[in-house]
């Protein structure tokens, strides 16, 4: 099963809302890769988000975090995340993820 429109649109609007940066989704394989300022972060899979995992993340959502697999075959866990209509926990995770990644992006180079 994959993702509606419907969800999609309400999920954008959600998490635009918390004022992370530009929030876009991007299909990908039946479902969606989402995007925060051009950095790719997560994935909504079957109406369910997932963020990628990150010691800054983790930090954020302490230990009230549960993981999963986004989709059948997947390898990596990811934060699935149930309430994105609490704004400053969004903003502040999609924040901390994405400077994670980039940095991570640069230290490989």
């Amino acid at each position: 099963m994959a993702s509606s429109q419907a969800f999609i649109r309400y999920f954008k609007e959600q998490l635009a809302a918390s004022g992370a940066g530009e929030i876009y989704c991007r299909k990908m394989f039946g479902d969606y890769g989402v995007y925060c300022d051009g950095v790719f972060f997560a994935l909504v899979c079957d109406d369910i988000f997932f963020v990628k995992i990150t010691e800054a993340g983790k930090a954020i959502l302490g230990e009230n975090y549960s993981t999963g697999l986004a989709y059948s075959g997947a390898k990596t866990p990811m934060f699935k995340i149930d309430d994105f209509e609490d704004y400053d926990l969004m903003r502040q995770l999609i924040q901390a993820t994405c400077a994670e990644l980039i940095k991570k992006g640069k230290d490989k180079k």
